[in-house]
C-alpha cells in the first residue's frame, strides 16, 4: 500500500471518529437540556411544553442509532486496542445517554399528573436535585470529550450528593404524605420524578466510568461511596 494511501485511510479513519465523538457529545447536551427543560415545566406548570418534551425524545432516540451505525462502521475498520475501547465506550455512553433521556421525558410527562393537584412545597427540592444531576452529566461530557480522567472521578465521587439530596427529598415526601392524607398522589408523582433524576446521576457515574475505561483500560477503578438509603431499613 502507498503511503499516500495508507495517510489518507488514517485520515478518513480519525474524522470518522471525531464525527462518532460529536454525534454522541451532542446527544449529551440534548440530553442535558431535556432535563433542564423538564424542571422548567415542573416549576411553571405548563402542560404543552411538556408535551414538546416528551416529542422530542425521539431526537434522541434516532441519534442513538445513528451513533449505532456509525460505531459499526468503525469497528469493520479492523482497529487497534486503544481504537476499540474508544468505540465500545461511545456505544455504552451513547445508550447511558439514552436512558438519561427516557428519564427527563418521564419528568415531563409526570409533570402533567402532578398539575393536576395544587402546588406543592417541595418543587422546590426536585428542582435542586435536578440541578445536581445537570452538572453531573454536563461535566462527565466535558470529562469524556477531553480524556479527562480527574474531572471523570470528581463526577463519580460527586454522585453521593445526589443520594443524600435524593434520600433527604424521599424522607420529606414520606413524611408529608403521612401528615395529610390529600397529598399521597401528587407526592406519589413527586417521588417518581425524583427517583428518575437519581438514576440519571446513576447514568452519569456510567459514562464517568467509561471514561476511566477508555483512558486506563482494565486498570482497577478506585472505591467509591453511596449514600441513597432509601431502599435499606430505616429509611422512612
Amino acid at each position: 500500500m502507498s503511503t499516500h494511501m495508507h495517510d489518507h485511510i488514517v485520515k478518513s479513519y480519525d474524522e470518522e471518529q471525531r464525527r462518532l465523538l460529536d454525534e454522541t457529545l451532542r446527544m449529551g447536551e440534548m440530553a442535558a437540556s431535556q432535563l433542564e427543560a423538564a424542571l422548567d415545566v415542573v416549576e411553571r406548570r405548563d402542560d404543552k411544553a411538556a408535551e414538546r418534551i416528551i416529542a422530542n425524545d425521539e431526537a434522541i432516540d434516532a441519534l442513538e442509532q445513528e451513533i449505532s451505525h456509525d460505531v459499526m462502521k468503525l469497528a469493520l475498520r479492523g482497529p487497534m486496542a486503544r481504537d476499540l475501547r474508544e468505540i465500545l465506550a461511545a456505544i455504552r455512553i451513547a445508550a447511558d445517554i439514552e436512558r438519561v433521556g427516557d428519564y427527563a421525558a418521564n419528568v415531563a410527562k409526570r409533570s402533567t399528573a402532578l398539575n393536576l393537584s395544587p402546588p406543592l412545597p417541595h418543587i422546590g427540592g426536585l428542582h435542586a436535585l435536578g440541578t445536581l444531576a445537570v452538572k453531573q452529566l454536563r461535566d462527565v461530557l466535558t470529562a469524556y470529550r477531553d480524556n479527562d480522567i480527574e474531572l471523570a472521578q470528581r463526577v463519580r465521587a460527586r454522585d453521593a450528593e445526589i443520594d443524600t439530596a435524593y434520600t433527604g427529598l424521599f424522607r420529606e415526601l414520606l413524611t408529608y404524605m403521612m401528615e395529610d392524607a390529600r397529598s399521597i398522589t401528587p407526592c406519589t408523582h413527586l417521588l417518581f420524578m425524583a427517583k428518575n433524576i437519581e438514576r440519571i446521576g446513576d447514568h452519569a457515574t456510567n459514562i464517568a466510568e467509561n471514561v476511566w475505561f477508555l483512558v486506563k483500560g482494565e486498570e482497577l477503578l478506585p472505591p467509591r461511596e453511596k449514600r441513597d438509603t432509601t431502599n435499606t431499613t430505616g429509611a422512612v
